[in-house]
């Protein structure tokens, strides 16, 4: 019996390489997200913190110049706000589209690897039922031989 050859193996060797590149696509994607979040965080927490600094100079002696700063600080800080939020809004949708290129590329593996194991069952199948006939015909040759003894007696 021949062995067993997938003739699809290259395909599926393919598939495998591109659900592994989809991975580092999706990681790097995450990781993007993950340092814009982290960047539109402390973005957040500096004005914070300039808000409080306003806050406790209004209530000591007033320092115009300081205040103004402040100010000044405060609002170039929601400019950069609402330009991460923008920037983290785009790392979303880069990440989901390489949430779905994984899944497509996932889905597709395993579509080649049934179809790999339902050939693999073909061929047990096949095999099996060479292996059968072939011991069927050792049988019949075998109890032949042996009534062709027994006539010769």
């Amino acid at each position: 019996m021949k062995k067993f050859r997938y003739r699809m193996e290259s395909i599926l060797k393919i598939k495998i390489k591109l659900e592994d590149q989809a991975k580092l696509a999706y990681a790097n994607a995450l990781a993007n997200l993950n340092r814009e979040e982290e960047m539109f965080n402390n973005m957040k927490q500096k004005k914070l913190a300039y808000e409080n600094e306003q806050r406790l100079l209004n209530k000591g002696r007033l320092n115009i110049k300081k205040m103004r700063q402040l100010s000044d600080a405060v609002s170039i800080m929601n400019r950069m706000i609402e330009n991460q939020t923008a920037v983290v809004k785009a790392a979303e949708k880069r990440l989901e589209a390489a949430r779905k290129r994984l899944n497509e590329a996932m889905t597709e593996r395993k579509t080649h690897e049934k179809l790999k194991e339902k050939a693999w069952q073909e061929y047990m199948t096949e095999y099996e039922t060479e292996e059968r006939k072939e011991i069927d015909e050792h049988n019949s040759y075998k109890y032949g031989s042996l009534q062709l003894h027994k006539e010769e007696r």
